[in-house]
């Protein structure tokens, strides 16, 4: 395992627990994320790697193509308390726009070193932590995005997606325009430069918000809709 797979790894959650401190109590309660489709490409078989670093499998050398990617966030209720022990799973087509699902398109052009999914477990703070590559249009219709679910207890508690800011697919998106224009602004975020990377890393924050509703909470892992 190379030195700066290790130092990610294992300074993820010393470094989410500093970033994501967040003093004081909101006043007002906090709008949910939006429920997005899951679709048809989670994972029918789990890769042998499921941890939060989707660059580099296992202790592979050479790691994915794409621009790569810092993903943080937080996950919270509607108050603004964070959610611990929550498990944030992401998916996403590689560079090349392949998903590591057996029936996916254009199989033949997967990249390899591309785990393509990860999982990590939130802390006190409810932070969570990834390092993957900015998403990319893949086929059809659909914007460049990434899928979330949020589990607990080993429940669905939530599914939805996450678009990049400013990119004008996500307006011929259908998925993402039925999200409505408050809903939107929720699921869309910027990409930013990492300051001070020599080889243009990025950094996107995405923040979720979740709350028990009818429909919430009474999903297996795994759930698709």
């Amino acid at each position: 395992m190379s030195i700066d797979r290790r130092r990610f790894l294992c300074q993820a959650g010393v470094l989410g627990a500093a970033a994501f401190v967040t003093p004081g109590a909101f006043a007002e309660e906090l709008s949910r994320t939006p429920r997005q489709t899951e679709g048809p490409y989670y994972p029918d078989r789990m890769p042998l790697d499921v941890d939060n670093d989707l660059l580099i499998i296992n202790d592979a050398i050479t790691r994915a193509v794409g621009e790569i990617t810092h993903l943080t966030g937080r996950v919270t209720d509607v108050s603004g308390r964070p959610v611990e022990n929550a498990l944030v799973e992401i998916w996403q087509v590689d560079s090349n726009g392949v998903y590591i699902h057996t029936d996916a398109p254009r199989k033949d052009r997967r990249d390899r070193n591309f785990q393509g999914f990860g999982r990590f477990e939130t802390g006190s703070t409810g932070e969570y932590r990834f390092r993957t590559i900015k998403p990319v249009r893949y086929s059809g219709a659909r914007a460049a995005h990434i899928h979330f679910a949020i589990n607990r207890n080993g429940r669905r508690t939530l599914t939805t997606q996450m678009y990049v800011k400013g990119n004008p697919d996500n307006e011929r998106d259908s998925i993402f325009r039925r999200s409505g224009g408050a809903s939107r602004d929720l699921l869309a975020v910027p990409f930013k430069p990492l300051p001070g990377s020599e080889i243009g890393e990025l950094t996107a924050n995405f923040d979720i918000v979740i709350g028990k509703t009818p429909e919430d909470g009474n999903q297996p892992r795994g759930w698709r809709w």
